[in-house]
């Protein structure tokens, strides 16, 4: 079973930056979609930033100019920077990796990240 771990979650100050990284733990085949996801207590997930087999990127408008989605298919990782954290950019982020076969979606567990002074 495909495992996806995150990683580089944490506390971070107004104006910061992070980087997470999402592993998997085998390569995944036809993959169609990766993103990267977040979500607060009480609110539904919400796409945050995504990539296309094609490298075609797509952000949600109020992290565009400050996250990048990028990706090294070598390592089988996705990666999410992101810079001039607000504190409205506090919740835990998760990636997921659509495929064109089942089982059709995989999940990370989630990285807390909290932006706070």
């Amino acid at each position: 079973q495909v495992q996806l771990v995150e990683s580089g979650g944490g506390l971070v100050q107004p104006g910061g930056s992070l980087r997470l990284s999402c592993a998997a733990s085998e390569s995944i085949g036809s993959i169609n979609f990766e993103g990267w996801y977040r979500q607060t207590p009480g609110k539904q997930r919400e796409l945050v930033a995504g990539i296309t087999s094609g490298g075609i990127t797509t952000y949600d408008e109020a992290v565009k100019g400050r996250f990048t989605i990028s990706r090294d298919n070598a390592k089988a990782t996705v990666y999410l920077q992101m810079n001039s954290l607000k504190p409205e950019d506090t919740a835990v982020y998760y990636c997921r990796v659509v495929t064109r076969v089942a089982p059709y979606h995989y999940w990370g567990q989630g990285t807390q990240v909290t932006v706070s002074s």
